[in-house]
């Protein structure tokens, strides 16, 4: 079972996390269930990118992203090369050492 380790946050996560969580399971679904509430507007269907996430570790052991969302990834704020969505991330064996950014673009919660 990997473990996964989020850094601190500000707001979604303050003092940072340690998670334990099945391989076959998404990254988003993992930090939900262990009281993470990161943004997922879409309902985890890769349509938004709410739940951006940077790998700082762990990032070559995943599976490649689909064109679809390498595409929405194009529009996350805070982009980087270990980006991904979370909720298209699928937990294999290894461990991941997880950073959730600063801001996400979310119109609803930006009042707009």
């Amino acid at each position: 079972m990997p473990q996964i380790v989020i850094l601190p946050h500000a707001v979604l996560c303050p003092d940072g996390a340690v998670i334990d969580a099945p391989a076959g399971k998404s990254l988003c679904d993992a930090m939900l269930g262990n009281d993470v509430d990161i943004e997922h507007a879409c309902e985890k269907s890769c349509a938004c990118t709410t739940c951006h996430v940077v790998i700082r570790e762990g990032f070559e052991t995943l599976g490649e992203p689909t064109d679809k969302e390498e595409d929405l990834l194009d529009m996350a704020w805070g982009l980087e090369a270990n980006s991904r969505l979370s909720c298209q991330v699928i937990l294999g064996d290894d461990d991941l050492v997880v950073e959730i950014p600063k801001y996400t673009i979310n119109h609803a919660s930006e009042n707009h």
